[in-house]
C-alpha cells in the first residue's frame, strides 16, 4: 500500500495525517508533556559571605535533575506513541515549530525502517489543523 504520511508536531501535540488510496484521514495526538519551564528551586539563602544562593545549588542540584529527567521520561512516551501510531508508511514528512520535529526525526533515524521513509523536515510556524492536512497535500501534490 502507498502510504504517504505528514506529522505536524511541537512539544504539545502531533497532527498525523496519513493519504491513502483511500482518501486523507488526520488524527491529533495530545501530549501529557508540559510546558518546559525553567526550573526554580527553593528561594535563595544568603551564605556566609552575603552571596545569595538557590536551593538546588545548595543541594547539588538535585530537585532540578529529577524535574529535567521527569520531562525527559514524559518527552520519550510521547514520541513513543506518535511512532505507534505513523503505521509503515511508505514516505514521511515532519514539520513543526519547534525542535520537537528534529527530536522525532533523531529517534526515527535509529530505526532503518523509518530512516529510509523520511522525505523531508520543514519548520512552520504553528498551523490549524486543516492549514496542516493542506500542506501535507501540498507536499504529496494530492488534489483531493
Amino acid at each position: 500500500m502507498n502510504l504517504k504520511v505528514g506529522v505536524w508536531i511541537d512539544h504539545s501535540k502531533a497532527v498525523i495525517v496519513t493519504a491513502s488510496l483511500n482518501g486523507v484521514c488526520a488524527k491529533t495526538l495530545e501530549s501529557e508533556v508540559g510546558p518546559h519551564a525553567r526550573y526554580s528551586g527553593r528561594a535563595a539563602y544568603p551564605d556566609a559571605d552575603g552571596a545569595q544562593t538557590g536551593g538546588s545549588e545548595r543541594k547539588g542540584g538535585r530537585g532540578e535533575k529529577k524535574y529535567e529527567q521527569r520531562y525527559e521520561e514524559h518527552l520519550d512516551r510521547y514520541y513513543d506513541e506518535v511512532i505507534r501510531q505513523l503505521g509503515s508508511p511508505q514516505t514521511l514528512f515532519i514539520f513543526g515549530p519547534g525542535e520537537a520535529k528534529l527530536q522525532l526525526r533523531e529517534r526515527l533515524n535509529h530505526s532503518t525502517a523509518f530512516s529510509e521513509c523520511i522525505v523531508g523536515v520543514e519548520t512552520t510556524d504553528r498551523l490549524t489543523d486543516p492549514q496542516i492536512v493542506a500542506k501535507v497535500k501540498e507536499h504529496y501534490g494530492i488534489d483531493r
